[in-house]
């Protein structure tokens, strides 16, 4: 089996509840229109709308429902907080964790996002795990030991048959949210140099069925030939995925 195509829309802190339903809706009467190609769609909404999201797409087998985070934790005093369990028992079944923007502005350790991904699994849940170099470690020359020092901190203490259900999310820091993207060169070589260290790991057969997704100021320009690079299986798309249009331009890309 080799590895699936996967687009996740990240919404990140965006839209109010009524705007949300109404993206919900347009891109459901684009998908019944136009019908895109053998793809998993993921939408990733406030934790708030969850609920009616997982209600509007119940009758798309294409289309899934992810949350943007979920805590370290399992149960108990941690106000505020939202755990694996909660989400399974609503029905989500995708959950992006190690974001670059929870690393960096709410302090997210490796070892945090690893306890986050074991209890996500534990519940079912496939955890979408993004690693990525900051600009000052892509120009230095050290971004692929760091993204190998990423990878051995978290998903590669899994085993095979955990690593089989992650996504992993490949974001250079430097071309989120900023305009600025990754050639599809660059991003070939580093998802090359992922795929390469989960076959170190487990092997070519394990390392073929994990989707791993390019995600950084991907739109609808660039997208096709971002995805027709080899072991590029999907994108995790931020700003693109907040219009309806844009979002199914890339789906179809």
């Amino acid at each position: 089996m080799s590895s699936h195509k996967i687009v996740v829309g990240n919404w990140k802190m965006n839209k109010d509840y009524h705007q949300a339903i109404e993206l919900v809706k347009h891109l459901t009467n684009l998908i019944s229109e136009r019908k895109p190609l053998n793809t998993t769609i993921v939408l990733s909404p406030n934790f708030l709308y969850i609920k009616d999201a997982i209600e509007l797409v119940k009758d798309f087998e294409c289309i899934k429902i992810g949350a943007q985070n979920c805590s370290h934790k399992s149960s108990g005093a941690y106000t505020g907080e939202v755990s694996a369990e909660m989400l399974s028992s609503m029905g989500v079944e995708f959950c992006i964790v190690g974001h670059s923007e929870r690393r960096e502005y709410f302090a997210e350790t490796d070892s945090m996002i690893l306890e986050k991904i074991i209890l996500l699994l534990q519940n079912k849940i496939k955890p979408i795990y993004c690693c990525g170099e900051k600009l000052e470690e892509r120009e230095n020359d050290t971004f692929c030991s760091v993204i190998e020092n990423q990878l051995n901190n978290s998903v590669l203490n899994l085993n095979a048959n955990q690593i089989v259900n992650v996504v992993i999310a490949y974001e250079p820091v430097w071309a989120i949210g900023t305009g600025k993207t990754a050639s599809a060169k660059q991003a070939g070589e580093m998802h090359q140099f992922i795929y390469e260290c989960l076959i170190k790991k487990y092997g070519a057969e394990t390392a073929e069925q994990v989707s791993i997704l390019y995600g950084g100021s991907c739109n609808p320009k660039n997208a096709q030939e971002l995805f027709s690079t080899k072991h590029i299986n999907g994108g995790l798309i931020g700003g693109a995925s907040l219009i309806a249009e844009d979002f199914y331009s890339i789906l179809n890309s």
